[in-house]
């Protein structure tokens, strides 16, 4: 079974419209080229095609608010239907690919589709709130029809392994940053420091940091004691960096290949589908947003 995707974009410097439809299609070099993101096709284009597409499903349609922007999107990603409006998006395939990143408009283009109940990637972040999150949960249909998530969440470069563990030994502290600002960017680095702490673990001190540059800190002391500090950079071009500190060593993580996250991602939120497991539980998106939100006070 192929699944059809419908993908819905775009809003402003959020690439992911071309980018995840090529994950699944193969793509157009020129027509990518004069997409505007010189990043998507740098990536791409490392890669061996068709063998990196996934199997599983296919973007077979699009939907945007602009129609000359879809057709462009549709001709670069191989996607074969332009759709006219989301009614005619939703007839026409199984699951959707919310790929706008401006939280505040999440519920109005997904608002049908939960009630339709059709699985949803909306991407990050899903909420700046708890109560827009808890909206947005107030329309799933069924355990695990929402999936949400950083995609550096699912990076190898970011993922503390056993054999990492084993290295640094119990942890003491985690320092994370990123370039950009707190309100879409804060999310990358929070979800993948998140995933290294035990799962029942619940901020005790919540601290707000704020420097010039539309720089951010949020320094959260956990009830296991460990401390966490992160950091948007805010025009600071520096990678995306994860230093931890343990009882007998310490490490530091790089992120470096987007690739290889965006299409970790798409699978897992697929093999959700297929199986019918939840793979992107309220519990922890509420842990991440309920960060993000201390982070915009």
């Amino acid at each position: 079974m192929t699944l059809k995707l419908g993908i819905i974009g775009s809003s402003t410097g959020n690439g992911h419209p071309y980018s995840w439809s090529a994950i699944f299609n193969g793509y157009d070099s020129k027509a990518m080229q004069a997409s505007g993101y010189p990043v998507i096709s740098e990536y791409l284009n490392k890669e061996k095609w068709p063998d990196a597409r996934i199997l599983d499903a296919k973007v077979t349609s699009i939907w945007t608010q602009d129609k000359n922007l879809s057709e462009h999107i549709a001709k670069a990603s191989l996607i074969e239907h332009v759709s006219s409006n989301l009614d005619e998006l939703q007839k026409k395939v199984d699951a959707i690919l919310l790929a706008r990143d401006d939280a505040e408009n999440h519920l109005e283009f997904a608002y049908q589709f939960l009630i339709a109940g059709k699985p949803i990637y909306i991407d990050k972040p899903i909420a700046l709130s708890m109560s827009s999150l808890k909206q947005l949960y107030k329309h799933q249909q069924y355990d695990g029809q929402i999936f949400t998530c950083s995609a550096l969440r699912y990076s190898p470069e970011l993922i503390l392994t056993e054999d990492r563990k084993k290295k640094i030994g119990q942890i003491i502290s985690i320092s994370s940053s990123i370039p950009n600002s707190w309100e879409k960017y804060a999310v990358h680095i929070i979800e993948p420091v998140l995933k290294m702490l035990d799962v029942n673990d619940k901020p005790k001190q919540i601290q707000k940091i704020s420097d010039l540059n539309e720089a951010t800190t949020l320094k959260v002391k956990w009830e296991s004691d460990v401390l966490t500090t992160f950091s948007t950079l805010g025009n600071l071009k520096e990678p995306v960096k994860i230093h931890i500190i343990g009882e007998n060593g310490e490490l530091n993580l790089i992120f470096e290949n987007t690739f290889i996250a965006f299409k970790n991602t798409l699978e897992d939120f697929i093999s959700g589908i297929l199986t019918s497991e939840c793979k992107s539980p309220f519990k922890f998106n509420a842990k991440v947003v309920n960060l993000i939100e201390r982070g915009l006070k």
